[in-house]
């Protein structure tokens, strides 16, 4: 694209809003903490997706039958706080 268009795309907090709203689903209590931060839209975004992917495929089931760390997929593994690990802990008990 142009450089006025780039420069609009890139600089666009409306357009990431939504998908941001879209993660909430999953990473509500990450977006909220960064919204009070002062993070725009966009970092949120860049904070949060891969995190979303990863903490919705744990708290689905995905990963439920793991018997060792050697089993779990590293190209999508994400390195996640203390409190995403104790939703993804709770869920798993429940």
């Amino acid at each position: 694209t142009c450089k006025s268009w780039n420069n609009i795309v890139r600089n666009s907090d409306s357009l990431r809003k939504p998908h941001c709203l879209t993660l909430g689903t999953v990473c509500q209590r990450e977006i909220d903490d960064d919204l009070e931060s002062g993070y725009s839209w966009r970092v949120i975004l860049l904070r949060n997706y891969q995190k979303s992917k990863v903490k919705h495929e744990w708290l689905s089931g995905r990963y439920s039958n793991i018997c060792s760390p050697l089993s779990l997929p590293e190209k999508i593994m994400y390195p996640m706080d203390v409190d995403t690990w104790g939703e993804i802990l709770e869920a798993e008990l429940e």
